[in-house]
């Protein structure tokens, strides 16, 4: 029997999710892409709570007209800045399943521009 894309990715996201753990010292970066938006959240998986969380549907990037690969990397970029006013340098990331790629690698290089270190 054939997998579905979605199926896919959910067992490529477990395989990572396996080794990918966010701690208090070093939480985790997810990623959640749609076809139209992309979102993601810095989680301390230890006592399972969000740090700080960016999409493309935040005002400040919604506003900005740009295609949705640079939309990725403003995201990226917004979610850092919040990380490190929450005191968040080190992050391990969690790519979700999808290729690091495209809008992935795009919010992923926002990030790491920012100033977060993975």
């Amino acid at each position: 029997m054939a997998l579905t894309k979605n199926q896919r990715r959910q067992r490529i996201k477990n395989r990572i999710r396996k080794v990918v753990s966010g701690t208090e010292v070093k939480p985790r970066l997810a990623v959640f892409r749609s076809n139209k938006e992309i979102y993601a959240q810095i989680i301390d998986d230890v006592s399972g709570k969000t740090i700080s969380a960016a999409s493309s549907r935040d005002k400040d990037i919604d506003t900005a007209k740009v295609n949705k690969t640079e939309a990725a990397k403003l995201v990226g970029k917004s979610l850092a800045e919040k990380a490190l006013k929450a005191g968040v340098e080190n992050i391990a990331f969690d790519r979700g399943g999808y290729l690091y790629h495209g809008r992935v690698k795009s919010l992923a290089e926002g990030a790491r521009e920012a100033g977060l270190k993975f």
